[in-house]
């Protein structure tokens, strides 16, 4: 852990996402962050709950001169996404975050950073510390699982909080003003098949694409970047229609919510026609960099050679399922037509797993229209069915309607624009918040997002930049004294 990190200004609050980041919390193996969380409000002598399913409730008086502010629900997500680079060893179990300062950038050493959502916890945790601060009373809401189902947020009952105003600090731009988000679900495609063994005279090979940039599958899903198990795949059907192919084996991807970064197959092919494959690899390795040179300069394809392996696809099914994930929707499915430069619907092929007579691809679906959500769904269950897929759906969330007239985001707006003589972008985004799901039992609740600019989130290029946090805890500190009165 960087020294350096600690001496960032401001101090307390670069101190606590430190500690945080001291703290392994993957989504799913959230036990040592909840308790961590825990044990910090109880340290502070304030009213702390967990609740039935492991979020964190802290909750801390208006300090004096506020007690008439309206008050405030201060929420972030516990979690972090856990994605690594290949060639880099770590254990996100057992591990904490190992961070370096990069000029004006905070960045971890081959994974990713957990800045998404650690700097919104660690602000909270500022806060909560603090006896400096001015604010109303407020409710920390630390919950977790926001990155692999949101179950967190879906397990949260009403009744626990009284705060009428929301600020999640979960937004990765810092002149956004996020007042809407997505919905999503989680489809996966399983099933069996029956295997075979290849004939002697044939050769094994693995084929490695890796390189790629990957990044969040929803805010980033707009630009185009390269999904390693859709160009996998692509590969894998093209050279079967050159060379007698045949697949033993696929591993890409890895979460739902990231862009695919990587993706193995191992197969087989005559000995007679793997000088022509080889060659055949090296123009397809060029032709994808070419395609992809603006997002994914750094992609590569190698071709090594393997023992033979014992068991490969039978030719029906190797022909069936490949054709299923191509056929499967990837990237973005329709743009909104109301709100400019917003996807309203897209689907990520997340990860695709076909190894020892059984498979599994996994997608995540997002849009902010559910009855289109629901379509894009069923065209996806469509391409699978076809190659005899069982469709099992889970993780399913609402989106976030926006409310542009809410008193809270004109107060922010005009906030905004007295500080830093411009106007903010209020909108909505394509990735999943928790505001919607917390919306179903909190339906007075006026809600707002916003943040510090934060890169490369879901992946092992995930940074956030130190002045933007700085422009950040400004606009955070003020809001705190804008919050209005009580009704």
């Amino acid at each position: 852990m960087s020294e350096a990190v600690r001496n960032l200004e401001p101090k307390e609050m670069w101190n606590n996402f430190a500690d945080l980041n001291a703290v392994p919390r993957p989504s799913k193996k959230e036990e040592k962050v909840i308790e961590f969380i825990k044990n910090f409000g109880e340290g502070l002598g304030l009213p702390t709950t967990v609740d039935e399913v492991g979020n964190v409730i802290i909750k801390k008086p208006a300090t004096p001169g506020m007690e008439d502010k309206t008050t405030i629900v201060m929420q972030s997500h516990l979690d972090m996404v856990h994605q690594k680079n290949a060639d880099t060893d770590f254990d996100f179990a057992t591990q904490g975050i190992d961070m370096v300062v990069d000029g004006d950038w905070v960045k971890a050493n081959g994974t990713t950073l957990g800045s998404d959502n650690g700097i919104g916890v660690a602000s909270i945790m500022t806060i909560l510390a603090s006896s400096e601060i001015e604010h109303p009373a407020l409710e920390a809401l630390f919950t977790i699982d926001e990155e692999t189902g949101m179950t967190g947020a879906l397990g949260l009952k009403g009744g626990l909080l009284e705060g009428k105003i929301l600020l999640n600090l979960d937004t990765e731009d810092d002149d956004e003003l996020t007042i809407g988000c997505a919905g999503g679900i989680d489809i996966t495609a399983i099933g069996k098949y029956e295997e075979e063994a290849p004939s002697s005279d044939q050769k094994g090979f693995k084929l490695i694409l890796k390189g790629l940039a990957g990044g969040h599958s929803g805010m980033e899903i707009h630009l185009g970047k390269g999904n390693s198990n859709k160009l996998m795949n692509r590969l894998l059907v093209q050279a079967a229609s050159k060379y007698d192919l045949r697949v033993s084996s696929v591993d890409g991807g890895g979460l739902r919510n990231a862009i695919p970064r990587e993706s193995f197959a191992e197969f087989v092919v005559p000995e007679d026609q793997v000088t022509d494959l080889s060659n055949w690899i090296k123009e397809q390795e060029a032709i994808l960099k070419d395609e992809h040179r603006t997002y994914d300069p750094d992609m590569v394809l190698i071709l090594e050679p393997i023992d033979l392996p014992a068991k490969i696809l039978n030719s029906e099914f190797q022909g069936k399922i490949l054709r299923s994930i191509y056929s499967c929707p990837n990237g973005i499915y329709r743009m909104s037509p109301e709100i400019k430069d917003l996807v309203q619907t897209s689907n990520n092929v997340a990860r695709v797993i076909i190894k020892d007579g059984e498979y599994s691809i996994q997608c995540l679906t997002r849009s902010s229209v559910d009855s289109e959500k629901a379509d894009l769904a069923f065209s996806i269950q469509s391409a699978f069915e076809l190659s005899g897929a069982e469709i099992v759906y889970g993780g399913s969330y609402p989106g976030w309607a926006p409310m542009p007239d809410a008193a809270i985001v004109k107060i922010l707006g005009d906030l905004y624009k007295e500080m830093y003589d411009d106007e903010a972008q209020v909108m909505a985004c394509h990735a999943g918040l928790e505001c919607g799901i917390i919306g179903t039992n909190y339906p007075d609740m006026e809600m707002i997002s916003f943040g510090p600019n934060i890169r490369g989130a879901h992946s092992p290029d995930e940074k956030v930049q130190i002045s933007s946090v700085q422009k950040y805890w400004k606009f955070l500190m003020e809001t705190l004294k804008r919050i209005p009165a009580k009704n």
